[in-house]
Parts: structure tokens; sequence; C-alpha cells
């Protein structure tokens, strides 16, 4: 992979609630291909936690700020991520780059 201009760069951590942290892998394996289908994702993967496996990476490379938004918008993110995962984490955090 290699970047252009005006690319950005999100990285989220999460970190699941006790006992949750299957459900949450599993809510997360059903999202990831319909995210990395986006027209405007350049780059997008999951990681969990080698040594923690209540925590969870987001690396996500956008084209724009457009793709951005639209990927917020879609319907795989608000029903999966906003309505299933969210509730099943303790922590969120969520930081934006931009790449050199």
């Amino acid at each position: 992979y290699s970047h252009v201009r005006g690319e950005m760069l999100i990285v989220a951590r999460w970190t699941a609630m006790p006992n949750q942290e299957d459900k949450v892998a599993a809510i997360l394996h059903r999202f990831l291909p319909q995210a990395q289908a986006e027209p405007g994702i350049k780059l997008f993967q999951i990681s969990r936690g080698k040594d923690d496996a209540a925590q969870f990476l987001f690396y996500e490379v956008f084209a724009d700020e457009a793709a951005f938004a639209a990927h917020q918008a879609s319907e795989h993110f608000k029903t999966l991520i906003l309505g299933e995962a969210l509730p099943l984490l303790s922590d969120r955090q969520r930081t934006q780059y931009t790449l050199l």
C-alpha cells in the first residue's frame, strides 16, 4: 500500500467489558469484510490483543474526509458498531491522523 496526499488515518482502540470479548470479536468478524469493501477505504485492519483478548486495535486509511463520513453513515457501521458492539465496550478511543 502506498498513500496519496489527502488520505486520512484513524487508529481506534477498544476494550471489551469483562466476558464480552468473544461477542465483540464475532461482531467484528461480520463487520470487517463489509468495511473493507467500501470504495473509499484504502486499508482497514482490525487486530485483537495477543496478551489481552479484550483489547482491539483498528487501523483504517480513508481516501478523504468524505470517505470517512460515508463509512460512519453506512448501514453496517450503524447496525454492527453503534448498535451491537459499542454497548459491549468499557472503553473506546479514536485518534485521527493526516498521512505525511
